[in-house]
């Protein structure tokens, strides 16, 4: 869509999401999303929007075929259904039939009890309390990253 016109669409979607208290990370994220569908189809004006259906359908068949996770053609296809129910207040039909992203499958790397002590005896002080943490507690990284800044400044 033109700047302009780009610009008062984003304009409403985000009025809209406002209105409707969404968290900021949605607002942009949707934005995001609406943007990248506007340049796939080089759309110039409202009335490219439609058929949606068909759009919306292509639009996340790339994504798919460009090998994004299910989670992030998700997140696609909520913020098209988003402009086109909310914003533009236009009926979608139920069957948005587009491939479906495919997940991978990832195993987790998973060191052995007598590993994890190895490493942990390596270490001392601070960074080995830290390591303690994070596997007997679960702390995250940054948790822990947070945790070992304070206790420095303590020390």
């Amino acid at each position: 869509m033109s700047s302009t016109k780009d610009k008062k669409i984003m304009n409403e979607v985000k009025e809209i999401m406002r209105l409707k208290h969404y968290s900021i990370h949605t607002e942009r994220n949707y934005c995001n999303w609406i943007k990248k569908y506007n340049l796939f189809h080089r759309m110039t004006s409202r009335l490219d929007l439609d058929p949606g259906e068909r759009k919306i359908e292509e639009f996340l068949t790339d994504l798919a075929v460009k090998k994004v996770s299910p989670a992030t053609q998700n997140v696609a296809m909520n913020a098209l259904v988003f402009l086109y129910k909310k914003v533009f207040r236009l009926p979608l039909g139920d069957a948005i039939d587009a491939v479906k992203a495919k997940s991978k499958l990832s195993i987790p790397v998973v060191c052995t009890r007598d590993q994890v002590r190895q490493i942990i005896g390596r270490m001392d002080g601070v960074p080995q309390l830290i390591v303690k943490l994070m596997y007997g507690c679960g702390l995250r990284v940054l948790e822990s990253v947070r945790l070992g800044f304070r206790i420095s400044i303590m020390i």
